[in-house]
């Protein structure tokens, strides 16, 4: 978030999250991690569509950065109304079963599953940790 806000210069952050939206003691640390000037806002997966459009409603040209915890939540959120037009995809973190296809991204088949999606609704899919880090991935599709 210390890069990538700054570097999309959005103004808003909505952390799409079931578990986050619920524990209000995690949405304060998180708090403390979003640069001044940001809002931010904690929303249910499905709910995020929702979310979205009251912020638009209540921000003209409101840039929202939204944060998901999966491939499938970002997913959920998107076949809930939620489209957007590119996806980072920043650490999705090496356990048995998945297969590295750079330092930072290990997938399994049901991460392969949706990401294909995105690729066939036309989302711009990127791999970096970092917004200015160069991308060495290899594909698995």
């Amino acid at each position: 978030m210390e890069t990538w806000l700054p570097y999309s210069n959005a103004k808003t952050l909505v952390v799409a999250n079931d578990q986050l939206a619920e524990d209000v003691l995690r949405q304060e640390l998180l708090r403390l991690a979003v640069p001044t000037g940001v809002h931010i806002f904690f929303s249910h997966v499905q709910k995020s569509a929702i979310q979205v459009a009251d912020l638009e409603s209540s921000q003209a040209n409101a840039d929202v950065f939204f944060l998901f915890a999966s491939c499938e939540d970002a997913k959920r959120a998107y076949t809930n109304g939620l489209h957007f037009r590119f996806l980072n995809i920043g650490n999705i973190h090496y356990r048995q079963g998945k297969q590295q296809i750079c330092d930072h991204i290990a997938l399994d088949q049901a991460d392969i599953n949706c990401l294909r999606y995105f690729q066939e609704q036309g989302v711009q899919l990127d791999f970096r940790c970092l917004p200015n880090a160069d991308v060495h991935v290899k594909a698995l599709w």
